[in-house]
């Protein structure tokens, strides 16, 4: 063990790794353009097109855990970029929905495969991403992001 995790809460160690995380993934894809939350929008778009969706702006925030607000201020960003394109919803003219241009699709891709490097170095202490130790950890990852906090834990909510 490291002397940063030496009595260190889970809390600060899920701090310390999502922002090592972060810092490694900005620095991976700047050369792409990209920031690390443009790539979490571009990567998530890129998944859901290929399962046939062509999601608004609020479900796209739903699925990366990012603000509405913040996810208007990306996509707004990357379609000045020309990645991608914003258009009304025929069903629901609120809602705004997101597609990847062509050229957004070609930068997606590459960013994707960079990432997926970085993934495998970082979990290559557990026997790399295909590693059963690895599938652990991703469920336990998914049990924490699936368990609602509250602000304050003695109050349940009503």
């Amino acid at each position: 063990m490291s002397s940063t995790s030496e009595d260190a809460t889970p809390g600060y160690l899920v701090w310390r790794l999502s922002t090592k995380w972060r810092v490694a993934v900005d620095r991976a894809v700047a050369p792409l353009g990209l920031t690390h939350a443009q790539y979490a929008l571009v990567a998530s778009l890129y998944g859901m097109r290929r399962a046939g969706l062509r999601p608004s702006q609020r479900r796209l925030a739903d699925h990366t855990g990012l603000e509405p607000l913040y996810v208007s201020k990306l996509a707004r960003a990357l379609e000045t970029a020309g990645l991608l394109e914003r258009a009304r919803d025929p069903q629901d003219p609120r809602a705004v929905q997101l597609a990847l241009t062509e050229e957004g699709s070609e930068v997606t891709r590459r960013a994707i495969k960079v990432v997926q490097g970085l993934l495998q170095q970082l979990l290559e202490p557990l026997g790399g991403l295909d590693s059963e130790r690895a599938r652990d950890f991703t469920r336990d990852l998914a049990l924490l992001l699936d368990t609602p906090l509250h602000a304050d834990p003695e109050k349940e909510p009503s």
